[in-house]
């Protein structure tokens, strides 16, 4: 077992206990921690554990961590000699964490599509989506999804309707004649039944949601993105450092591939910005479907990217917290020795995706 200080974020630490819901909120919304309580494990030293990408992007099993004694991590094929497994067969268990271990986000929009995929079964599906605290920290991104349909649905006579929250309270409305009737209006504006209006509204938010998470998540990253950059510069202009070629080389690839994951999940979200206008131009449930599968398949691609990217910087910020804290020779090695690996699975997530397509 490792026992090494991790530098997660303040949106990756690990709960003191799995009973406080405040805390629990922290792994949900993370895209870099799974609690492993919402997979059904035989092995019940693991439902407390969680699963995490550690800075060097590789998925091990964190069983504890507090400030004093460390992250106490352990590779997956080392899970078996430290909870009893049989030796000569592969233990139920194992066979899932190998799955686990190969997804490349565990944002739950991504674990959505994944689990799905390698079907494997979660004990919550309530687990997969994000806390209501990180619900209202994402209200100020929702606005410019949400107000346009409460324009069109609604018009802009109606001041009582000001975000998602109120439009679904509606039908919650104690005047049922009234409810009624903004039903009755929203299924003829999307061409739909009165009982699939309800459907619709939940996927609507969802996937705008989903968008909206992203988006913070990049917002959170950015500002640092941009202080390691210009400190690979500082590197650069080092008199002692700049001979030395495979740093320099490292500093090289590393800049490349951060410039080059950042154009293009900015270049994904403006893609989803002109699909999401034109749906409005004629907005019909079958419209919205088409943007929504748009955006869902590359759910997996963007949280891959962004939970990479943000375990690095999270990792560089914790270290160097300004460009005054750790001198080039301590920033060098940390680039060298955890910095520069796992960014070629970074790439792989990127190049992966599907060719980006706009609504037709």
């Amino acid at each position: 077992m490792v026992n090494e200080p991790t530098a997660d974020s303040a949106a990756g630490a690990v709960p003191e206990s799995a009973s406080d819901p405040s805390l629990a909120d922290i792994d949900r919304d993370s895209l870099h921690i799974l609690p492993l309580s919402i997979i059904p494990l035989q092995t019940k030293g693991l439902r407390r554990a969680r699963m995490i990408k550690n800075v060097r992007l590789r998925s091990v099993v964190e069983l504890f961590r507090d400030e004093q004694a460390g992250s106490g991590q352990l590779d997956i094929e080392d899970l078996g000699a430290e909870f009893g497994w049989p030796p000569e067969e592969i233990h139920p268990d194992l066979v899932v964490l190998r799955k686990l271990a190969g997804l490349p986000s565990y944002d739950v929009y991504s674990l959505r599509v994944l689990l799905r995929d390698h079907g494997i079964k979660v004990n919550d599906h309530d687990a997969l989506r994000l806390s209501p605290t990180k619900n209202r920290e994402l209200t100020q991104y929702m606005t410019q999804f949400t107000r346009p349909l409460i324009l069109q649905i609604y018009g802009s006579g109606d001041i009582a309707i000001k975000d998602f929250g109120d439009v679904i309270a509606l039908f919650r409305d104690p005047d049922v004649s009234r409810a009624r009737e903004k039903l009755r209006i929203m299924a003829q504006k999307l061409e739909i039944r009165v009982e699939e209006v309800p459907k619709f509204l939940e996927d609507y938010g969802d996937i705008f949601l989903s968008l909206a998470y992203y988006r913070q998540c990049l917002d959170q990253i950015e500002g640092t993105i941009s202080e390691f950059l210009e400190s690979l510069g500082d590197l650069r202009k080092n008199f002692q450092l700049r001979t030395d070629t495979n740093l320099m080389r490292t500093c090289d690839m590393i800049e490349a591939t951060i410039n080059g994951l950042m154009a293009a999940i900015t270049g994904r979200f403006e893609n989803f910005d002109r699909s999401t206008k034109d749906m409005w131009n004629e907005i019909t449930a079958a419209r919205f479907r088409k943007v929504e599968a748009l955006i869902t398949t590359y759910h997996t691609t963007i949280g891959g990217v962004l939970c990479a990217l943000s375990v690095k910087m999270n990792a560089w910020n914790t270290l160097f917290p300004s460009r005054s804290v750790g001198g080039p020779i301590r920033r060098s090695e940390f680039i060298m020795g955890e910095m520069k690996q796992g960014i070629e699975n970074i790439k792989q997530v990127e190049d992966s995706a599907p060719m980006l397509s706009a609504l037709d």
